[in-house]
């Protein structure tokens, strides 16, 4: 939790103040027993009615000013609040974006999502109950057993007592309650993300006819995380009848004590009152501090949960080099499949290994070979090959184990991440669309396109045929996820939002296997105009990839061959059993 404290450091004044004014009103609370005893003493024994009366006007006042206090206190603590849970939010995000692929992978989506809103909630909780409560009653529970003293010192001993015992109590259910919670969150964890992924998978679940299936993994899960948590909440509850037991017994043996000295003159009747309303303040307070300290328990674990995300740290380091004034970095100028050159790569792989965290194997295997500014390389193989873990490492998604990965001579590691991927545009294999009009979607990759760039890029990417259908224009509108359009228009539209960047490098990911083959074939004849791009196209269509320039065929995280169309028809075992898988002799014939 101390990690996480530094962000109320802007709220140090609502930090004091909410406290401050708790106190206050506290304060006013234990002055209202002595009151109610002078009462009694003096008012109603000698039935002098101006005092009572002077006396309950004091009351009155003695509530409206510690109800008061009370809303102001309420106000600061809930600004204080606030402000943290939106501090907290505000970092978590942003530390997450600069997370690698890597560290995402392993936390999971469903996890930073439960971080961000759920465990940041119960902390926004924590701390307003904290505020407001963790040192009022701690002050009324002992402010009150003074007070008893001050009152009769042989009768407060039962204070004592009941303390003793209720302090007990709540470090028992502490003791039990705090990993309890952290398990509970745990399990929400999972819960949630069986969640997602039966919502995000909801058509493939319909299409085999496994919903009462998932229907029952759901329904088993829930009881599981509902079980513990009715585990956890009884250990929390219970301290509640437990202090009531306690609070009630003292005060039988409080009311026993006080008959007693009342016989012997020791005690008045009012001081009696005043004894057992001292015990109730106590009573309620302690209920309180006890509800108060399961919130506090349920924060506590959502706090390590949290800093368990914000002390991940990225396995990336940030170059220095910028767009301007770049810093001098060797160039190395190694040989391709072509022979030597001397014109600086646009992009190289030198012995380039990946591995993926928490695996034990490498996925990619001395990756080496180099590609000139303006070339078009296809790069195929079969699944799990490593054709879109090879292009990962070119804007730096994952970062090579081994060997390096060059962009314009320079190791990709020297680049500042913005500067390196302002070069890129990339079309992953999931599409991802965003909630607005087409205009927003294509400005996410360069805001400063013109309606005219836009235009351009749709034609480029075969897109313009959507923008028409509609009849909106760059006002089209597209709702979340691009769910109102079809998989072959949202990965047009995909293409068309990369290439309105203007990028140096375009990184075409499985990107065109919804589209038709004419689209495809319309899609690579216009890419072939953009001389000066360096374009890399990933498929497992051979279609796709035989005009490029080279070909680049991956086989187990290895290259298998590099060549053009022809040369690997001739050289490569492998390209030429993807060939015919794809075009039977017969056909050909």
């Amino acid at each position: 939790m101390k990690r996480l404290l530094i962000y109320l450091r802007d709220y140090k004044k609502e930090s004091v103040l909410g406290p401050l004014f708790k106190m206050i009103e506290a304060l006013l609370e234990l002055f209202v027993p002595l009151v109610m005893a002078a009462i009694i003493n003096t008012g109603v024994a000698n039935g002098d009615k101006s005092y009572i009366v002077k006396m309950g006007a004091l009351l009155v006042f003695i509530a409206l000013l510690g109800l008061t206090v009370s809303v102001i206190a309420q106000f600061f603590a809930a600004k204080a609040a606030c402000g943290f849970a939106a501090k907290l939010r505000e970092a978590l995000y942003e530390h997450i974006q600069s997370l690698s692929f890597s560290e995402i992978d392993t936390i999971g989506t469903s996890t930073m999502i439960t971080r961000m809103t759920s465990d940041v909630n119960q902390l926004q909780n924590g701390v307003n109950m904290t505020l407001r409560l963790f040192l009022r009653s701690p002050f009324v529970v002992f402010g009150a057993m003074i007070m008893a003293f001050y009152v009769n010192s042989k009768v407060a001993l039962w204070f004592v007592a009941a303390i003793l015992l209720l302090s007990a109590v709540v470090y028992g259910v502490m003791a039990f309650t705090i990993p309890g919670y952290k398990k509970v969150q745990k399990k929400l964890d999972h819960l949630l993300l069986l969640t997602r992924e039966n919502i995000q998978g909801v058509r493939v679940i319909r299409a085999f006819g496994r919903e009462e299936k998932e229907r029952e993994t759901f329904r088993t899960e829930n009881e599981v995380y509902t079980e513990l948590e009715l585990f956890v909440g009884k250990i929390s509850v219970i301290a509640s009848p437990i202090t009531f037991i306690i609070v009630n017994l003292i005060t039988l043996g409080i009311i026993y004590s006080g008959a007693l000295q009342v016989e012997e003159g020791i005690l008045l009747k009012g001081d009696v009152v005043a004894l057992v309303n001292y015990m109730a303040q106590i009573l309620v307070e302690l209920v309180k501090f006890a509800n108060l300290l399961v919130t506090i328990n349920k924060a506590l674990a959502c706090a390590d949960r949290v800093a368990d995300v914000l002390d991940t740290t990225g396995s990336m380091e940030e170059g220095t080099a910028t767009m301007n004034g770049q810093e001098d970095a060797t160039q190395k100028s190694g040989q391709d499949a072509g022979g030597d050159r001397n014109e600086v790569a646009k992009v190289e792989f030198l012995g380039a290994c990946l591995r993926y965290k928490e695996s034990a194997e490498d996925s990619l295997e001395e990756i080496s070979f180099s590609v000139l500014p303006g070339e078009t390389i296809g790069i195929i193989g079969g699944t799990g090959s490593g054709k879109t873990s090879l292009v990962h490492m070119i804007p730096r998604f994952y970062d090579a184990r081994k060997g390096e990965v060059f962009v314009d001579g320079k190791n990709v590691k020297d680049y500042e991440l913005s500067t390196l991927r302002k070069k890129i545009g990339i079309v992953l294999q999931k599409t991802v669309l965003f909630e607005g009009t087409l205009r927003d979607n294509l400005l996410f990759a360069n805001e400063n396109a013109t309606d005219d760039d836009m235009y351009e890029a749709l034609t480029l990417a075969q897109a313009m045929e959507i923008v028409r259908e509609k009849g909106k224009g760059l006002d089209m509108p597209i709702i979340a996820a691009g769910k109102n359009l079809s998989g072959g228009q949202r990965q047009r539209i995909s293409i068309a939002r990369a290439l309105v960047r203007k990028p140096e490098i375009l990184i075409l990911d499985d990107s065109a296997s919804a589209l038709d083959m004419y689209t495809d074939k319309m899609l690579r004849n216009a890419l072939s105009t953009l001389t000066d791009t360096t374009v890399f196209i990933v498929s497992q269509r051979v279609a796709s990839v035989k005009g490029a320039d080279r070909i680049v065929v991956m086989h187990e995280g290895q290259i298998a061959g590099i060549g053009t169309h022809t040369e690997l028809l001739e050289h490569c075992e492998i390209y030429r059993e993807i060939y015919d898988s794809q075009y039977p002799k017969e056909v050909e014939a």
